[in-house]
């Protein structure tokens, strides 16, 4: 029997196929579930090959006769404004400075490490237009991370802004500062916008296939691993975040981004695809909660790409909250799930804000499902909405291997342009997560129902979900094992009503030992970056495994359940 034979569960009528396919977009005879949404004849994703990912985003550009008075980026913390015209002309000097000044080619591998700032979407495409390759990180990460997130890529220039760069004096890779220092030592990128000429720039070749971005992200299991994105990957995604915006009737709304850009949700949204519908972006720095109501009120935001702790915070605060906030209408959740008595009471609270929950991976390049509009979402609050144009899905039962229909739960496997090349250098995780006919298999545990919307209800892979930040028991167990004292440890997520999830360590002490909660975490805290911390400590004799010496986590969570029950 082949593989397409064994999905199919039963033998049913062609009139029952036609009515599931079109609910829910599953086909019975194949077992795939296919998007409702089509892109339609404006917003076709191009095939051309010769084409990358700055040239597609230039070509969105308003047109240069507009461009000039349309703005887009404001910096929250000091106003400063730069319009799209300003904004090409910077993407094309810095490139052009990149690659005459410093000599940086194809296939380089640029590291970038600052937060959020208006300079942030130009570095990454002016990286892009000389077919180098972006390879971002979190600003908070320790020295040791950074140096191996640094030695993994093959970094040949680090891009860094000047709070960070004590954190890369012993790395041996040129480094180019962001802003101006005072005491002018250090080439700035300021500097090289400045003073190269944009026309200077030569014709690259650059493909579609090439790529584009290494993401690090803990994958689907495991420690941090990285991730290939093409431009072929970014081109699609964009398509698809310019298409949402106008079926959303978004085209002329302000964002308020204080997602980071250096995050996939970050940078597919406010590095890259809301510049193809000409959007207005106010970026803030680093977030913080009044800052944002400030800014809401002040330049009269109406769409927030947000993550469930901010949502959290505005439930938790709503009666507090003495700000204006009439002009927004629109706050979408990502990176981590939403339940649905949170979003129940953001509604009440909030009724004149729509919330609409989304889902994607960095190995999707951010896209999956998403809602298209508030009915839809108010009448399915437990899901993360449908398949986005050119997705497909399947619903794999982990013990036999058959596709599922409406209703059966699975692994979520996807499919579209937008699923990553594989992991930078392991082999053996790309075929593990990646099978040969391109399924991404999510580590996510879901089912599509009959309507075709996506509800996600375990995970399979051991990632835990802190803030929206991927934090991988593995290395922290590692980190544990190090200790002297430390026999034996295993990490579990915890469920927090502001985290989301906070890792929890099981620690099996040695004989004799007198090691405190407080020990632990500290020596952990001392090794990792803030996201990455043991939150709680517990204390136990063995570490439950299976015959073949696999912790059996189920069994950890379960007894960290019980104990705060009791609490």
């Amino acid at each position: 029997m082949s593989v397409d034979e064994s999905w199919t569960t039963r033998i049913i009528t062609e009139e029952e196929a036609d009515t599931a396919q079109s609910k829910s977009g599953f086909d019975p005879l194949t077992g795939i579930y296919h998007s409702l949404h089509q892109l339609g004849e404006n917003f076709q994703i191009p095939t051309r090959h010769d084409i990358d990912t700055t040239t597609y985003v230039l070509s969105q550009f308003p047109h240069p006769d507009h461009a000039p008075t349309k703005v887009a980026l404001i910096d929250l913390a000091t106003n400063h404004q730069v319009n799209y015209s300003q904004l090409h002309r910077s993407i094309r000097a810095l490139a052009s400075g990149l690659y005459n000044g410093l000599g940086v080619r194809k296939g380089d591998v640029v590291f970038l490490l600052s937060q959020n700032s208006i300079l942030y979407p130009t570095i990454c495409l002016a990286i892009f237009s000389t077919g180098a390759i972006l390879s971002p990180a979190n600003p908070v990460n320790t020295k040791s991370e950074i140096s191996k997130q640094i030695q993994d890529s093959g970094a040949k220039l680090v891009i860094s802004s000047p709070e960070e760069l004590h954190k890369l004096l012993e790395i041996g890779v040129p480094t180019l500062v962001t802003t101006r220092e005072s005491n002018g030592d250090s080439l700035s990128v300021e500097e090289l916008i400045e003073y190269s000429d944009p026309l200077e720039l030569p014709q690259v070749g650059i493909t579609q296939s090439d790529t584009a971005a290494i993401l690090y992200s803990s994958g689907t299991t495991g420690t941090s691993k990285g991730v290939i994105l093409t431009h072929s990957n970014f081109i699609a995604v964009m398509t698809l975040l310019k298409w949402s915006v106008f079926a959303t009737s978004s085209q002329n709304d302000t964002f308020l981004c204080f997602i980071p850009i250096f995050h996939i949700y970050g940078l597919a949204f406010f590095g890259l695809g809301l510049f193809c519908a000409g959007i207005t972006t106010v970026l803030m720095r680093r977030f913080d909660f009044q800052a944002m109501l400030d800014a809401v009120q002040a330049y009269k935001i109406n769409n927030i790409p947000a993550v469930p702790p901010v949502i959290l915070g505005l439930v938790k605060n709503g009666s507090k909250v003495k700000r204006d906030l009439s002009s927004l209408r629109r706050v979408g959740s990502g990176a981590a799930p939403l339940s649905k008595d949170l979003s129940d009471e953001f509604r009440r609270r909030f009724p004149w804000v729509e919330l609409r929950q989304g889902y994607g991976l960095t190995e999707s390049c951010a896209a999956a499902t998403f809602f298209i509009s508030d009915e839809q979402a108010k009448k399915h609050p437990a899901s993360c909405g449908r398949l986005v144009p050119t997705f497909s899905a399947k619903i794999v039962d982990t013990e036999t291997g058959s596709a599922l229909p409406p209703g059966g739960k699975g692994e979520l496997w996807l499919k579209s342009p937008t699923i990553m090349k594989g992991y930078l250098g392991n082999e053996a995780a790309t075929a593990a997560t990646i099978d040969p006919d391109g399924w991404l298999k999510t580590g996510d545990m879901g089912y599509l129902d009959e309507d075709g919307f996506l509800h996600l209800v375990d995970r399979i892979k051991e990632l835990i979900k802190h803030n929206g930040y991927q934090v991988a028991p593995a290395e922290l167990e590692a980190i544990l094992l190090g200790h002297p004292q430390v026999l034996d440890a295993a990490v579990i997520p915890v469920e927090d009503e502001e985290a989301g999830q906070i890792p929890m360590a099981y620690v099996v002490r040695a004989a004799g030992s007198e090691l405190t909660e407080e020990q632990v975490i500290q020596f952990v805290a001392n090794q990792v970056a803030p996201y990455k911390k043991v939150r709680r400590v517990g204390f136990i004799s063995a570490i439950p495994k299976s015959a073949a010496g696999k912790i059996l986590r189920r069994e950890l969570v379960s007894h960290s359940q019980q104990i705060t029950s009791k609490l």
